[in-house]
Formats: C-alpha cells, structure tokens, sequence
C-alpha cells in the first residue's frame, strides 16, 4: 500500500463503483449484467438470487471496514478457534483508500 497507493486507490475505486451500481439498480438489470458469468443460469434466477441478496441488505453502501465490524470478525474467528490472538483494529486497518473513494476522489 504504501509502494502502490495509486494502485490501492484506484482497486478500492473500482469496488466502490461496483457498490454504487447494484445500490442504484434494480435487481433484474443487474442480473443482465452479470449473466454473461452464470451462462447455464437462467436470466430470471439470477435476478430472483440478486433480489434476495438486495432483501438482505447484503451489499454495504461503501467499502469502510468500521470498527464494530472488524470486532464481530475477530469474535467469529476466535469462537471458530481460529484466531489465535486478537489484533488491534488501529493496526490492521485503515480506512484512508475507502474514505476518498465513497467521497468520489
């Protein structure tokens, strides 16, 4: 991150505008759009899939990894026994690339 930022920046930019995308389309023209990637699906399971994921609120209006859910991440790893030691999210994360990039930078 710190050899690359650009690159960084511009992958998390990439992803931000995937998130707006499916944020601001209906489920069917998103299913239009990802059908070339599911060719044995039928186009109208697909968006019943995508209709289901939009009903869960599954996609995240942008891509801040906030503090609370960095916790609930590490409480799943360690209760699955597969988190050895607990790691401070200052140190782990930053939000510097997802803060520019849902500010549209």
């Amino acid at each position: 991150m710190k050899a690359h930022p650009e690159v960084v920046q511009k992958f998390t930019n990439a992803i931000q505008k995937g998130l707006d995308y499916v944020n601001s389309h209906s489920a069917e023209e998103i299913a239009k759009v990802i059908q070339p990637q599911f060719k044995e699906t039928p186009l109208e399971n697909i968006a019943k899939i995508v209709e289901r994921y939009k009903a869960q609120d599954t996609w995240k209006e942008d891509t801040i990894f906030e503090k609370d859910s960095f916790e609930l991440l590490q409480n799943i790893l360690e209760e699955a026994g597969e988190l050895p030691k607990r790691v401070p999210y200052e140190d782990l994360v930053t939000t510097e690339f997802a803060q520019k990039a849902k500010a549209g930078k």
